[in-house]
C-alpha cells in the first residue's frame, strides 16, 4: 500500500502524480476503518482527501504554513504527518486531538476547533514572513459554513488591504456558493495561474502605463474589462472587491487538476483566494446522502451505515427541545434561534414544527445574540441555543446589547461542563465565571432532565436576561412532570439535612453529591446536600442557613474554579459575616483538560461520587 509509505509530507513528494489517486482511496478507506470504530468528524473528512494530498504535495510544511479552520476536515493532514500509526487514538483519552494542535505536531501550524479564525492566523503569519525576509507561505482553508462568521470577513477586508502572500483555500461543499461549475471555468483558473500569463500580465501593464497621458486610463480600463470578464465567467466578484485573485471554481477531488494549480499559485505574490467544490462524504455513500448526520458520528457499521443505539434515556438536548416545542405550541412569541447548530442544540424537530420561528443565524454568535436581542426589544420571546463554549465568542453582545438593556433573552447554554472527546476547544467550563457577574443576569443549571424543563419555561417568563446551562449527554431516565412549572428565581433546594458537612451542588455535581453523602453516611457522617438550582441570585437564606448548621461546606461545580460557583458561595459568607465557616471548593482546575469521555474526567477532576466523596472525608478529618 502506498499509504504505508507516507509518514512524513517529504515521502508523499516521491510519488508521481498519477499515483496520488491510488493514495486517495485507501486514505479515504482508512479513514472509515478508523473512524468507523472510533467515531469522530466523518463527513467533512472524506470529502477533503485529495485537498489534503495536494497541499502537502504542492507546499512544504512546516516551513509552509497550512491552517485549518474549525479543524473538522483534517484527518487526512494528520494522517500524512506522521500521525498515521497512532490514528486510531484520535478523540480518545490521552491520545491524538480531534484537532490540529501546535504541541503535537510541527505540521499543525495553529490550533483551531471554533470556526472562521484561520485566515486572520494565516494573515498573522504572513505578515510575520514579511517582516522577516522569508518566502513561505501561509493558507488557509476555510470552509463555506465558517465563511458566515464575521470574522473572517474582518480578515479578509484586511488582507486585501495589505496585500501579503496569503492563500485562502475556500472549500466549499454544502452551500453551493457557485452554479458556475464547469469545465470551462477551471480552465480559465488554470490558465490565469500559469507563470506565462501572469508574467505576459506583469509586462503589459507596465508597457501600458508609460504610455504618456493615457496609460493610466488604459490600465484602468483593461483592469475593469478584465474584472467584467471574472466576474462573469466565476463567481468571485466580491473576493476581487475584497481585493483577492480569484481562481475557481475547480472539482476538489480532481488531483490532476489541484495539483497544477497549486503548482501554479506556489509562484505567485499577494493575496488569493482558490475556490474548491467538494463533497461532504465523498466515497461513502451513507454520508453523501445524509452529510449532517455523519458530520459527527460515534462507532457505526461501515456495511450499514447503522451507528451504535441511542441510550434509552433521553438526552438533556432532546428534552430541552422537546420542551421548547411545549411551551411554543401555548405561545406565538416564542422564538428559538441558533448559530449553526440546528441539530446539535435539538432544534431540529422546533425548525420544522414552526419554521417561521425557528432562525438559523450561521457560524456567527456574535450576531445571533444581538438578533435575540432586538426580537425580545420588540416584544417576542427569543431562546438563543448554543453550545457553553461559543456563547464565549458573544461575551459583549450578552453584556452590551441584552443585559445593560434589561432584555428578556433565554440563554440556552448546551454542552456545559466537561464534553467529553471534542477536548479543551469545546469543555464549556468557562460559562459562570464569565456570565455570572453581569448585573441583572440570572443564571441557573438543573440537577436532572425534569428541572430543566421548569428552569426553561422559568427562564422564557421572568422578563429579564437568562442563562441557563446543562450538560451534553444523557439525563437520569427521571420521570417528568406532566406539568411544567416556574420556579421561584433565586431558591435552592435542600435535599438532605446533615450536621456534619453540607455539600452544596450545582447542575451536574447535584446527583453525584448525593452519592458522595450516602457513601460518607455509610462510614458514620451526617452530610447535608443542597441543590443550588440558581447560581445567580444564589440563596442566601438557605446557604447561610446549612454554614451556621454545619461549620463545614463544600461547594461542587463542573465549572472553572476561579470565579465560578463556589467563589459566589465564598463571597456570600464572606458578606454574611460568616468568614469563620471553613469552605472547600471542588471543580475544574486552573488548566486546559484534555479529550477523553465525560466519566473519565470527571474522575480526573475529582467531580465525580467517589472524589466527592473522598475530598469530603479528608476535608472532615483535618
Amino acid at each position: 500500500m502506498l499509504l504505508e509509505s507516507i509518514n512524513n509530507p517529504k515521502d508523499l513528494k516521491k510519488l508521481l502524480p498519477e499515483q496520488l489517486p491510488v493514495l486517495a482511496e485507501e486514505v479515504r478507506q482508512f479513514l472509515l476503518k478508523t473512524v468507523s470504530r472510533t467515531g469522530g468528524h466523518l463527513g467533512s473528512n472524506l470529502g477533503t482527501v485529495e485537498l489534503s494530498i495536494a497541499l502537502h504535495y504542492c507546499f512544504d510544511s512546516p516551513s509552509d504554513k497550512i491552517i485549518w479552520d474549525v479543524g473538522h476536515q483534517a484527518y487526512t493532514h494528520k494522517i500524512l504527518t506522521g500521525r498515521r500509526d497512532a490514528f486510531h487514538t484520535q478523540r480518545q483519552y490521552k491520545g491524538l486531538s480531534g484537532f490540529p494542535k501546535r504541541s503535537e505536531s510541527e505540521h499543525d501550524a495553529f490550533g483551531v476547533g471554533h470556526a472562521s479564525t484561520s485566515i486572520s492566523a494565516a494573515l498573522g503569519m504572513a505578515a510575520a514572513a514579511d517582516l522577516a525576509g522569508t518566502r513561505n507561505h501561509s493558507i488557509a482553508v476555510i470552509g463555506d459554513g465558517s465563511l458566515t462568521g464575521g470574522m473572517a470577513f474582518e480578515a479578509l477586508n484586511q488582507a486585501g488591504h495589505l496585500k501579503k502572500n496569503l492563500i485562502v483555500i475556500l472549500n466549499d461543499n454544502e452551500m453551493s456558493i457557485s452554479k458556475n461549475v464547469g469545465a470551462f471555468s477551471a480552465f480559465i483558473s488554470r490558465k490565469m495561474t500559469g507563470r506565462y500569463f501572469r508574467d505576459l500580465k506583469k509586462e503589459m501593464q507596465g508597457l501600458i502605463k508609460n504610455i504618456p497621458a493615457i496609460g493610466t486610463d488604459i490600465l484602468h480600463f483593461a483592469r475593469r474589462a478584465e474584472n467584467s470578464l471574472k466576474g462573469f465567467l466565476t463567481p468571485g466578484a466580491l473576493f476581487e472587491a475584497l481585493g483577492f485573485d480569484y481562481l475557481g471554481p475547480l472539482d476538489g477531488h480532481d488531483l490532476t487538476q489541484l495539483v497544477e494549480v497549486f503548482n501554479n499559485i506556489n509562484q505567485l505574490d499577494g493575496p488569493l483566494l482558490v475556490h474548491i467544490l467538494t463533497t461532504k462524504g465523498k466515497g461513502y455513500q451513507p454520508a453523501e446522502d445524509k452529510p449532517a448526520k455523519y458530520h459527527g458520528v460515534g462507532a457505526f457499521d461501515i456495511a450499514t451505515g447503522e451507528c451504535a443505539p441511542k441510550a434509552a434515556v433521553k438526552s438533556y438536548t432532546d428534552v430541552f427541545g422537546e420542551t421548547l416545542i411545549a411551551l411554543a405550541e401555548q405561545d406565538p412569541k416564542i422564538v428559538a434561534i441558533t448559530a449553526a447548530m440546528p441539530d446539535g442544540t435539538g432544534l431540529n424537530p422546533f425548525a420544522e414544527r414552526f419554521p417561521q420561528r425557528f432562525f438559523d443565524v450561521g457560524i456567527a454568535e456574535q450576531h445571533g445574540m444581538t438578533f435575540a436581542a432586538g426580537m425580545a426589544a420588540d416584544g417576542y420571546r427569543p431562546v438563543a441555543a448554543i453550545y457553553s463554549s461559543f456563547v464565549q465568542r458573544a461575551y459583549d453582545q450578552v453584556f452590551h446589547d441584552i443585559c445593560l438593556q434589561k432584555l428578556p433573552v433565554t440563554i440556552a447554554m448546551d454542552r456545559a461542563g466537561l464534553v467529553g472527546d471534542d477536548g479543551p476547544t469545546h469543555h464549556g467550563v468557562f460559562d459562570i465565571s464569565y456570565l455570572r457577574h453581569l448585573p441583572g443576569l440570572t443564571m441557573m443549571a438543573p440537577k436532572d432532565e425534569n428541572e430543566l424543563r421548569h428552569m426553561l419555561k422559568t427562564a422564557i417568563y421572568s422578563g429579564a436576561p437568562m442563562a441557563l446551562r446543562y450538560p451534553r449527554g444523557a439525563g437520569y431516565g427521571v420521570e417528568l412532570d406532566a406539568e411544567i412549572n416556574e420556579l421561584e428565581i433565586g431558591r435552592g433546594e435542600l435535599l438532605q439535612d446533615g450536621g456534619d458537612l453540607c455539600i452544596i451542588a450545582i447542575g451536574s455535581t447535584v446527583y453525584p453529591a448525593m452519592a458522595a453523602a450516602r457513601m460518607l453516611g455509610e462510614k458514620g457522617f451526617s452530610v447535608g446536600v443542597v441543590n443550588a438550582r440558581f447560581v445567580k441570585p444564589l440563596d442566601a437564606e438557605l446557604i447561610t442557613s446549612v454554614a451556621k448548621n454545619t461549620g463545614r461546606i463544600i461547594t461542587v461545580e463542573e465549572n472553572a474554579l476561579q470565579g465560578g460557583f463556589g467563589s459566589a458561595v465564598l463571597e456570600l459568607l464572606y458578606d454574611s459575616g460568616l468568614q469563620g465557616v471553613k469552605v472547600k471548593r471542588l471543580g475544574i482546575p486552573d488548566r486546559y483538560i484534555e479529550q477523553g469521555s465525560q466519566a473519565q474526567l470527571r474522575k480526573d477532576v475529582g467531580i465525580d461520587a467517589d472524589g466527592i466523596a473522598a475530598a469530603a472525608e479528608e476535608f472532615l478529618n483535618m
